[in-house]
């Protein structure tokens, strides 16, 4: 999991797109997949740090706990439905948002443009 954050972190630093629409986002956002946590640190819309958990130390904005399998499936090139959308898992019960939802709904495109980055990379 962590090589696929990474590879987030330099494909956001060269998506000019991406960096305007989050250059008003400056969160720790947690990625639980399958009890494994990660901590994804965005300053103006870069991707500035990612670090393993658990950290009961680490504050966060919001946090969205899914299942590897789902996550798999949301990084498919065509994913199928249910599975297409960070809400998409919430829906059909294989993921849970949790924390300051207006926070993410305030940079809701930019989160899920973001979380979309590996679709069809390889090993994702």
């Amino acid at each position: 999991m962590i090589d696929i954050f990474t590879h987030i972190q330099k494909t956001l630093d060269q998506t000019p797109h991406l960096l305007r629409l989050g250059r008003l986002f400056s969160e720790t956002v947690l990625i639980e997949v399958d009890g494994e946590e990660f901590y994804l640190t965005f300053e103006k819309g870069h991707l500035v740090a990612v670090v393993e958990g658990p950290s009961r130390k680490t504050p966060w904005s919001f946090a969205l706990r899914v299942d590897r399998d789902a996550l798999d499936k949301f990084w498919q090139p065509l994913p199928e439905p249910g599975f297409h959308d960070i809400f998409g898992f919430v829906k059909i019960g294989r993921g849970r948002v949790d924390g300051d939802i207006l926070k993410l709904v305030k940079n809701l495109r930019f989160f899920k443009e973001v979380m979309a980055l590996p679709r069809g990379m390889k090993g994702a």
